[in-house]
Formats: structure tokens, sequence, C-alpha cells
């Protein structure tokens, strides 16, 4: 019966806006921190951008998006998809549809296609924001973002957001249900260029870098939450520690 309800439009529509009214509750309990403290400040002046995060860490994204700013959210085709697309375009962002899929399903699933228009809008001036996953690979970050980068010339800022209350639910991404009157920590990283000319090895830095600087970030989230860091969290924070600044900002 669930299978023939979820490919129906109007239940699809209203379990998205219900999903989004739900996190518009929750985001609205939460009692925020970010670092950088001037996160919005330094943003502004590097418009339009990528933003990246982990997948299952997504959900309340939409909400660092103020008024001002014009963005769009790659989303997967697929139907159970449907449902964070009509949530995201009911909290004001616009979607792109397509799956970072690789090999032969790379066009078949949309994710030549979405990669393209991602990079359309950045040049028209809309951030745009992606998962940095390899698709259901959890945590492992991809050649997807990198790509868009170099051929868009904008920055990549990976972003980690935790909340205090939460359920981890039992799929491939570990997905965070935030639940409400919590705690919520937005953590940014320090910012991924990638140049025009990058090869593969060049490409392959990069990709590395948005994984370090995704697992530094979602350390640091839990720690202003007050939850233990996972160990591999933990030791990207550490390494990153003893990096010197200069480094960390050139990748």
């Amino acid at each position: 019966m669930w299978r023939r309800l979820r490919t129906s439009p109007t239940v699809r529509t209203v379990l998205g806006r219900g999903m989004a009214s739900y996190l518009r509750f929750v985001w609205r309990t939460q009692r925020v921190v970010m670092e950088p403290a001037n996160l919005y400040e330094l943003a502004d002046a590097q418009l339009p951008m990528i933003l990246t995060f982990w997948h299952g860490q997504h959900f309340l994204t939409p909400f660092l998006v103020k008024p001002y700013h014009r963005a769009r959210v790659m989303i997967s085709r697929s139907a159970d998809a449907d449902v964070n697309a009509i949530a995201a375009e009911a909290l004001g962002i616009g979607t792109v549809r397509g799956s970072g899929a690789q090999g032969r399903d790379f066009r078949t699933k949309g994710g030549f296609n979405a990669t393209l228009e991602m990079i359309r809008h950045l040049g028209e001036g809309t951030n745009v924001a992606m998962t940095a996953d390899v698709p259901k690979i959890s945590r492992v970050a991809g050649l997807g973002v990198v790509t868009i980068a170099k051929h868009s010339g904008r920055p990549i800022y990976p972003v980690a957001i935790a909340t205090s209350r939460r359920v981890l639910a039992r799929s491939w991404d570990r997905a965070a249900i935030h639940l409400p009157f919590g705690r919520a920590a937005v953590v940014a990283g320090d910012g991924v260029r990638v140049a025009a000319d990058a090869g593969p090895e060049e490409l392959e830095a990069a990709r590395h870098e948005v994984q370090r600087q995704l697992e530094v970030a979602t350390a640091r989230a839990e720690e202003l939450v007050g939850r233990p860091p996972s160990a591999r969290a933990a030791a990207a924070s550490a390494a990153a520690g003893a990096m010197p600044s200069a480094e960390r900002r050139n990748g």
C-alpha cells in the first residue's frame, strides 16, 4: 500500500510540505551557534558559492540561506527524493534534479545535465548546494562538487550542522532526524578553490581537501552541541589543528 501511496503526487506534496513545516519548527526552537562567528560576512564576499555537506546532515541547510540569497540545491530524480524537492521548494530553495551517479548511470540519472545546470546557475550569480558523498557511500567525498568548482570558477564551502537532540535513521547515510528545543551548531570550512586547468591529480587533491574540511567541521559541530565526535572525525580535527594555518587555507 505504501508503494502505491508514495507514487501519488498528492501524497508526495503533503509529505514534502509537512516536512518543510516540521523543519521550520525545529530550526526556530534551536539555540544556534556559528563558527566562524562572522560566517555571513565572510560568505557574502565570496558569492556565488558552492555549499556542500554530508548526506544526512542536509535537512537544516535551507535555513542558512538569507532572504537576499539566490540558491538552488541538487536533488536526485528518484521518486523518493520528490518529497525532499517539494520540501526544499516550500522553504524557498530552487531545485536542480539529478544525481551524482558514476559511470553509465551518470547520464541516465541526470548527473550530466544537472552538473551543467549547476554551472549555469553559478554563472548567473545563484548559489548552489549539493551533498559531497559518493552515491550510496556515506562520508566519502566524490569528484562531483570539485568538477563543478573547476568549470564554474567558484569556491566550495564545506559546512556541517549538528543538533543536540536528534535520532539517527537506519539508512545508508545515517540521516539525522532533528528534534526541536535543542542546540544547533553550524561550522564552515576554510573553503576550497579548483583551478580551471586542474588535471586528475589536482582534482583528487581538491576532493581530498573537501573530505578533510567536512570531517573537521563535523567534529567541531558535534563538539559544540556537547556530543563526542566519531574517532575518524576526531582524528581529522586533530590533524587539522597540527597543520599550519596557511596550509589549511591553501589545501
